[in-house]
């Protein structure tokens, strides 16, 4: 017997899941066909020491990018509670690390601790201070587009109104709550009866 009901639609796979797990895929018999063509020309100590060598230096990033992170951290928290007391919002240029793009140095290190010379060539790429901040604004500017292209009802006004802007410029936290929205029964003042079974 049937209902008439159309059978439930299975959702759309993105772009990304489809071809995501090829791309991984891909990199892998490169990088390895890499390593075989570079260790038959040069020898396979000397891949192995560039693989060491990569592990080395990706480890001494990742740990230097960790410190500065947390040193911007700990600015923040300090210009924080310095404008909190003095009733100042400290101005964009005297916020410490905010255009360093530390987050892309954390992945060139992480991309120079993986073993490969693709994956070592594009960590050593995210370590130029150029390269990081045309990604950064890439970056940026992209989730900038798809927040103005999301629908109504979804993250991006989630984000847009959970901020008041007052005329003074500072920016107030609050909840929107909506009159229009249906009310629940009233609840009772006072202590509820206890559960009988």
């Amino acid at each position: 017997m049937t209902t008439g009901a159309p059978p439930p639609l299975a959702p759309k796979r993105s772009r990304a899941r489809t071809y995501l797990p090829l791309g991984v895929a891909a990199w892998l018999v490169l990088e390895i066909w890499l390593l075989t063509v570079v260790a038959n020309a040069a020898g396979g100590l000397t891949v192995f020491a560039l693989l060491v060598g990569g592990a080395v230096l990706g480890a001494a990033v990742v740990k230097r990018a960790g410190r500065r992170a947390f040193r911007n951290l700990t600015s923040t928290f300090q210009q924080a509670q310095a404008a909190a007391q003095t009733g100042v919002a400290p101005s964009p240029a005297d916020r410490a690390g905010a255009d360093d793009r530390n987050g892309f140095l954390m992945l060139g290190g992480l991309l120079l601790m993986v073993p490969g010379l693709l994956s070592d060539a594009a960590g050593l790429l995210l370590l130029i201070p150029q390269v990081r901040s045309f990604l950064g604004r890439y970056a940026e500017k992209a989730v900038e587009r798809r927040m103005s292209a999301a629908p109504p009802g979804s993250l991006q006004d989630a984000f847009q109104q959970a901020r008041i802007h007052r005329p003074d410029g500072k920016v107030v936290q609050g909840e929107v709550i909506r009159q229009d929205a249906p009310q629940g029964p009233p609840r009772p003042e006072g202590p509820l009866p206890p559960l009988t079974p």
